[in-house]
C-alpha cells in the first residue's frame, strides 16, 4: 500500500464520512430528540420515524473515536449529543438496560432489551468514557459512562449470557423476562440465538476491555471478568458458530444447532478480523494460537467466494442456491478490513490486492460524490438502488468510518 492510498482512505473519512453525518444525522427540531431515524438520498430527513439504541450508540462511538484518533475534541459535539440522548431517553430507570427504539420525542417505543442493542451501547459508552479521560481530563465523567457500560454488561451477563452452551440469546422483554418476539430485525429469524447478535457482543466486550485500562485503571478485577467472558466468546464463536465449510451460520436454537442455510459474506468477513482483534486484546497466546487458523481460512474463503474479481466488488449472500450480487456499503468496507488484517498476518499479496481492489470500487462507485457518504446498495449492474435510505435506524457514521480508523491505525498513518 502506497501513501496516495492510505492518503485517499484519510481523505474520505475526514471530507466525506465524518462531515456528512454531522451536516444531516441530528435532529434539533423543539421537543424531538436524536438522531433522524431515516435520511432518503436526498438527504431529506424524516421527522417521525422512530430512534434506534444501534444507531445512536453508533454515532457516539464513531465520534469519541474521531477525536480520540485525531486528537479533535470538536469530534465530541457529536458524541456528547447522542451520550445526552442515551442516558436521558434511551435507559429504561425501572428495569434497567436500554430500550430498543424510542419516539421523536424521546418516549419508549420498542422497550424490549434486545442484546445486539445492549451491546452496543455499551460499546459507545466505554469508547465515549475514554474520550472524555483522554481529550477533557473529564475523570468523573469518563467514569460515569464507563460505569453505564459495566451495568449493560452486567445485565447480559446475568439475563442474555446461555450459561449451559455459552454464547447470548437474542432479546428479552422490558423487564428482562422471556419474550416470545427475538428477532433482530424484520429480516431476521424468530429464534433464539444468532451469529450476529453473539459478534456485536463479542466487538462491545473487546472494547470494554481494551478501554478499561485507559478509564478505570484500579478495575483490574473487573477487567478480568469482562476479559474472561470475552475469552468465552471467542472460543463460542470459532467452535460453534463457524462452521465447517468455514462460514457462519446465521440462526441457532440454544444448543446451536443450526436453522438456516444462507451464506454471508459480509458477515464472515467481519468476524474474520474481529475475531483475531479480541483474541489480540487479551494477549492470551492460547486464544490467539486457536482464533489465528479460524482468521486467516475464513478470509481465505471469503476471498474466493464472496469477491467479483473483474469490478472489485464484494458481493452479498448466497441463499437457496441463488448469489445476491448486490454490493452493500457495510460489506465494502468489512472486506477492506479483514482483507487488510488477512495481510497484515501472513504479508500475502492476494490480500493487499483485494484491499486495493474494494477500496477502488467504493471510491469508484458506493461513494455518493454529490449527495455525500455511501450508496447504501449498488446493484451489479452499478447503479445505485434508490430505495435504500441513505441514512438511518442501521446506516450510520460506522462501518465505513471504522474501516477508515481501522486501516489508518494499524498503518500509522
Amino acid at each position: 500500500m502506497d501513501a496516495k492510498f492510505y492518503d485517499s482512505i484519510r481523505k474520505e473519512l475526514k471530507e466525506n464520512i465524518l462531515p456528512y453525518w454531522e451536516k444531516y444525522s441530528r435532529d434539533t427540531t423543539a421537543g424531538k430528540t436524536g438522531f433522524f431515524g431515516k435520511i432518503d438520498n436526498d438527504n431529506s430527513q424524516d421527522f417521525e420515524i422512530s430512534r434506534s439504541i444501534v444507531m445512536t450508540s453508533r454515532f457516539l462511538w464513531a465520534y469519541s473515536v474521531a477525536a480520540r484518533f485525531f486528537n479533535d475534541a470538536s469530534y465530541l459535539e457529536m458524541a456528547d449529543f447522542a451520550a445526552d440522548v442515551i442516558l436521558n431517553k434511551y435507559f429504561d430507570k425501572e428495569n434497567g438496560g436500554v430500550y430498543w427504539s424510542v419516539f421523536p420525542d424521546g418516549t419508549p417505543d420498542l422497550s424490549k432489551k434486545q442484546i445486539y442493542g445492549e451491546a452496543f451501547c455499551s460499546y459507545g459508552l466505554s469508547e465515549y468514557a475514554a474520550a472524555l479521560a483522554d481529550l477533557r481530563g473529564d475523570k468523573a465523567g469518563a467514569v460515569l459512562h464507563m460505569n453505564k457500560a459495566l451495568e449493560l454488561f452486567d445485565l447480559m451477563e446475568k439475563y442474555a449470557l446461555d450459561k449451559k452452551d455459552g454464547g447470548y440469546i437474542e432479546a428479552c422483554a422490558i423487564d428482562w423476562n422471556k419474550t416470545d418476539d427475538m428477532r433482530l430485525s424484520s429480516k431476521d429469524m424468530n429464534c433464539p440465538k444468532s451469529m450476529n447478535t453473539n459478534l456485536h457482543v463479542m466487538e462491545a466486550y473487546t472494547n470494554i476491555y481494551r478501554t478499561l485500562s485507559v478509564v478505570m485503571p484500579e478495575a483490574s478485577a473487573k477487567r478480568e471478568e469482562v476479559g474472561t467472558a470475552l475469552k468465552n466468546l471467542i472460543r463460542t464463536t470459532n467452535t460453534k458458530i463457524r462452521q465447517n465449510d468455514e462460514h457462519l451460520g446465521m440462526f441457532f436454537n440454544m444448543d446451536w444447532s443450526r436453522l438456516d442455510t444462507e451464506i454471508s459474506y459480509g458477515h464472515d468477513i467481519e468476524a474474520s478480523w474481529l475475531l483475531w482483534e479480541a483474541a489480540c486484546e487479551l494477549e492470551d497466546e492460547e486464544i490467539k494460537a486457536e482464533t489465528k487458523p479460524v482468521t486467516l481460512n475464513m478470509a481465505e474463503v471469503a476471498l474466493t467466494e464472496g469477491m467479483d474479481q473483474e469490478s472489485g466488488a464484494f458481493e452479498n449472500f448466497f441463499h437457496n442456491g441463488k448469489r445476491d450480487r448486490t454490493r452493500v456499503w457495510w460489506n465494502q468496507a468489512e472486506a477492506v478490513n479483514g482483507f487488510y488484517n488477512a495481510w497484515e498476518m501472513t504479508g500475502d499479496s492476494k490480500y493487499s490486492d483485494a484491499v486495493e481492489k474494494v477500496w477502488n470500487w467504493v471510491l469508484n462507485h458506493q461513494i455518493d460524490k454529490e449527495g455525500g457518504d455511501w450508496w447504501a446498495e449498488i446493484n451489479a449492474d452499478g447503479t445505485p438502488n434508490l430505495k435504500e435510505p441513505k441514512g438511518g435506524n442501521w446506516k450510520t457514521a460506522y462501518h465505513n468510518a471504522r474501516c477508515c480508523f481501522e486501516l489508518l491505525r494499524r498503518s500509522g498513518n
